[in-house]
């Protein structure tokens, strides 16, 4: 019998249109804008000014806190400026504008295909690698990977989860980066084991990939220490909590962290860009972003330079559609609409997707019917239309004590709700309100 959460969930439309399409490189853009926070925590504080050099691979930015993380030039060429500039919602932020000229990397990063299986180095050194290359993790939370790694005091993991679910409508990056670079994946499994000091390890993946699940159980054969858990599609299966309780039983009180219950979770973008990291000495400057609608002529995974905008992507991919009613930076689920098309490629970008204007367009919003169905669909146990209430009329101290920190925004509610109200816009308001409240309280 397939794994599964227990609370909640709903099976939205896969739409996976790009599952059989390779990854391909995406042509180095003519100039680049990234933003140096890129990253939950403090942004990084530029080090390079207007006239400066760059290479690829080259520390431009440097991380101004623990819970920060580095920028490194994605292209090699002239900085153009150091200013603001629109980040993946719109807003202004800082950022390293570079024109490009050529592709000269870093002398230390290894570019060449070839695997790298021979793990040299200890778990401090390879903590060491992954806060130098700027890794953060790359399903979309973007939290420095280095400070996951380093459990608090009095804590311990003892198994490592490795998310291969990709349960969000459409996106396919990582179900891409399984199967065309499985053995790198299972080499960075390796590596996080030993930085964590763990033993064990389970890759989940979603029965909807069995090209996947079969290519990986192969490789993963020879270790016994690393096994593959198939896994029921159904959505949210790659939230941290519900992928821990699906793989091993275990339940994450409220407000606690996975390491609560012993477990850390990466997923497999963020894997991969270990193991170049550590045994490539490349730093994250580039990754696999799909770029995906129903009239878009040529659904892709495009491996990409960060800081490109994302309207070089969608024409590389056939151009925007006629019908293009909205575009989604990520996924239908999680994802948020963007502005403009000048918005950068960062490192939490894993999807781009353009929805035609019939499915784009919010139907009319209409009273609460009392059905229940946001209650019974939400993952987290909670009551949306209750949090979308106390969030309206702004009843903070309720909002908390109705545990509105606990929701992981996976959207099940707005789903599925009959009377399309946007609950997951409000509790997204309550939650920022209710999170600064909180912090505030604590200094």
């Amino acid at each position: 019998m397939l794994k599964s959460f227990k609370i909640g969930g709903v099976h939205p439309a896969e739409n996976k249109l790009s599952a059989q399409k390779a990854i391909e490189v995406l042509p180095l853009p003519k100039s680049v804008f990234i933003p140096v926070g890129q990253h939950i925590g403090a942004p990084a504080e530029a080090i390079v000014q207007k006239g400066d050099q760059v290479k690829v691979g080259q520390l431009i930015a440097k991380s101004s806190g623990f819970v920060s993380a580095n920028i490194h030039s994605s292209v090699s060429g002239t900085v153009k400026k150091v200013e603001t500039g629109p980040d993946t919602s719109g807003y202004p932020k800082k950022g390293i504008y570079i024109d490009v000229e050529g592709d000269i990397w870093d002398e230390k990063i290894d570019s060449s295909p070839e695997l790298n299986s021979e793990i040299t180095l200890d778990a401090i050194a390879i903590l060491a690698k992954i806060q130098d290359a700027g890794i953060v993790g790359l399903g979309g939370a973007t939290f420095p990977t280095h400070v996951k790694l380093v459990p608090p005091k009095g804590m311990k993991a003892d198994v490592l989860l490795i998310n291969g679910v990709e349960c969000e409508p459409y996106l396919t990056s990582d179900h891409r980066m399984m199967l065309e670079h499985t053995e790198e994946l299972i080499v960075g499994v390796q590596l996080l084991m030993k930085a964590l000091n763990v033993t064990k390890a389970a890759i989940g993946i979603e029965n909807n990939k069995p090209d996947a699940i079969s290519k990986i159980i192969k490789i993963a054969y020879a270790h016994s220490n690393i096994s593959v858990v198939p896994l029921k599609v159904k959505y949210p299966q790659g939230g941290e909590k519900q992928l821990i309780k699906a793989v091993t039983g275990r339940e994450i009180s409220s407000g606690a962290l996975p390491i609560s219950v012993g477990a850390v979770v990466t997923n497999i973008a963020t894997t991969f860009a270990v193991y170049e990291a550590v045994q490539k000495n490349k730093p994250l400057f580039e990754r696999v972003v799909t770029v995906t609608g129903k009239s878009l002529k040529n659904p892709s995974n495009f491996k990409t330079r960060i800081g490109t905008s994302i309207g070089e992507l969608i024409e590389a991919a056939g151009g925007l559609p006629e019908n293009c009613g909205k575009i989604i930076n990520g996924g239908p689920m999680m994802g948020k609409a963007v502005t403009n098309t000048e918005i950068p490629v960062t490192k939490g970008t894993s999807g781009i997707l353009m929805m035609p204007e019939t499915e784009a367009k919010r139907g009319e919003i209409m009273p609460c019917i009392r059905c229940s169905r946001c209650v019974s669909v939400c993952p987290m146990g909670l009551e949306p239309f209750l949090l979308m209430t106390v969030s309206e009329k702004q009843i903070w101290e309720r909002a908390e004590s109705e545990r509105i920190m606990d929701c992981i925004e996976c959207g099940s509610c707005s789903y599925t709700c009959p009377a399309n109200r946007p609950l997951l816009d409000y509790i997204r308001l309550g939650k920022g309100k209710v999170g600064t409240i909180m912090r505030n309280r604590k200094q």
